[in-house]
């Protein structure tokens, strides 16, 4: 689906919704590969004798899928190139950082 199919279906709102309940439930490739990255580590801990360097269920993990912790100013920008992207209008009393 392309973003104009997208913003002809959902509305900035609905998406943004979505967006939270994915930060509550993950679903997808990213809550698979955790799941596999679980098992693997378990396997590994398994099978890797006492001299096996330990590791951890995160060293099983693509790289693609780590998240670095952003600021609240890269959140408030994220939020902000969201709704311009789907046809949204800011509607805050008060743009970010001005008094």
């Amino acid at each position: 689906m392309t973003v104009a199919e997208l913003s002809g279906r959902l509305s900035s709102k609905e998406l943004t919704e979505w967006y939270a309940y994915y930060e509550l439930e993950p679903f997808g490739q990213a809550i698979e590969s955790l799941g596999h990255a679980i098992t693997a580590s378990t396997v590994y801990a398994a099978h890797r004798g006492k001299k096996g360097k330990k590791l951890s269920y995160k060293d099983f993990l693509p790289k693609i899928i780590e998240k670095k912790e952003q600021s609240v100013d890269e959140m408030v920008g994220i939020a902000e190139a969201m709704t311009t992207a789907l046809g949204g209008q800011d509607t805050r009393r008060k743009k970010h950082g001005n008094a």
